[in-house]
């Protein structure tokens, strides 16, 4: 039996075009900093990445910062606009913001920073009125789209609230970029992460775009690499297929989500027409243009989530309860908690979502698929009298 992949909101598989344009720099001596013929044919390579990822995402290339994958890019981002050299500070951010930025805050917290929250409404969309941004504070940080729900958030408008104290904003980007436009000027953000493997690039490198102008404190030190803000030998291979794979999604990009979209809406619909008898309800935005394509968070209320997610892998089919970086977590998702949903449905939630290559066949098996255990479990549930 084949296992139906819907959970690449977690990671998508190397796309096998992005690794030929990978392999000759897998192989090839120099290093890019060295002033002979091979550095300067590694240097090539590099920057031609610096410019390909700035033209897509409207950077300039002296803006553009490769990482090893979004939480570096977060964590960078953060602490280099709070500075906490200077001392404690105060920063903002949304409750449904991925550990790689949480965690960071909570950091903060434990050198003296105030850390205030905002709220998000019932479809899990920030609440900026909630979030209390002020001439103190040093950084506020909104995700441009939830990695559970796939609800795309008002970054330029924090953006528009933060200037009257000229307070910068970070935005972590890592579900958007390769899945929506993302134009980072437009956006008027301070910083921005995203991350390959989100778009069928290669793990262990992302992308920070640092606006011109904007300080940053760096946390490594070393050779002074990139502008002395990410010192160490580049990565030229890895940079190539980030660069690779960008320039595939932007290339396919109205096409993918078209697709994503009907795919998308065929797996809900379907598993409603299933399931007729078992209540179905999606978590999110009413409004399609403020959700990922490719994203569908569905409850069962009555079920469970963990045993639903047995199920499922073993009928063959990958899905998650939220976030991969804290899979590990029996509690609820924070992002849903923040959303006020009945426990019933914070309980019975799944995420499933799609890649550049799952196909019309993959959705309708996975229909039958995962329609069968949802089924199972009601009935279980059902003789318990737990329905």
């Amino acid at each position: 039996m084949t296992t139906i992949d819907l959970d690449q909101n977690a990671t998508t598989p190397l796309d096998p075009e992005v690794l030929e344009a990978m392999r000759p720099h897998w192989l090839a001596p120099g290093n890019a900093e060295s002033r002979h013929s091979l550095g300067r044919q590694a240097r090539r390579a590099w920057d031609q990445a610096i410019e390909t990822v700035a033209s897509i995402l409207n950077a300039s290339p002296g803006e553009v910062l490769f990482t090893s994958g979004g939480t570096e890019a977060n964590n960078l981002a953060l602490f280099g606009l709070a500075d906490p050299g200077r001392g404690p500070g105060h920063v903002v951010l949304s409750p449904i913001e991925h550990p790689a930025v949480s965690e960071s805050l909570g950091r903060l917290k434990t050198l003296g920073f105030q850390v205030d929250r905002g709220e998000v409404n019932h479809e899990g969309i920030a609440d900026l009125e909630s979030m209390p941004i002020g001439p103190t504070t040093r950084v506020a940080t909104l995700m441009l789209a939830n990695n559970e729900t796939g609800a795309i958030q008002p970054v330029q408008e924090l953006v528009a609230k933060s200037q009257t104290w000229n307070i910068p904003v970070h935005t972590d980007a890592v579900q958007a970029v390769g899945k929506i436009t993302v134009d980072f000027h437009a956006l008027g953000v301070a910083t921005l992460a995203c991350s390959a493997h989100k778009f069928h690039g290669p793990a262990g490198v992302g992308v920070l775009l640092i606006r011109k102008g904007v300080p940053l404190s760096p946390m490594f030190f070393g050779g002074g690499q990139q502008r002395g803000l990410r010192p160490g030998t580049a990565p030229v291979a890895l940079a190539v297929g980030l660069a690779a794979a960008l320039q595939k999604a932007h290339a396919e990009g109205d096409a993918r989500r078209s697709r994503w979209i009907r795919l998308r809406d065929r797996l809900e619909a379907g598993l409603i027409q299933k399931l007729e008898d078992v209540n179905v309800i999606r978590n999110g935005p009413r409004d399609d243009s403020l959700r990922l394509p490719q994203t569908l968070n569905i409850a069962f209320p009555g079920l469970d989530g963990d045993a639903l997610l047995i199920g499922l892998d073993q009928a063959g089919v990958a899905a998650s309860l939220g976030s991969a970086c804290s899979s590990g977590a029996t509690r609820p998702s924070p992002t849903l908690v923040a959303m006020n949903l009945p426990r019933n449905r914070l309980r019975s939630s799944v995420r499933m979502s799609l890649g550049a290559f799952t196909t019309e066949e993959d959705i309708a098996e996975a229909i039958t698929r995962v329609a069968r255990v949802v089924q199972r479990a009601t009935n279980d549930t059902t003789r318990q009298g737990g329905i």
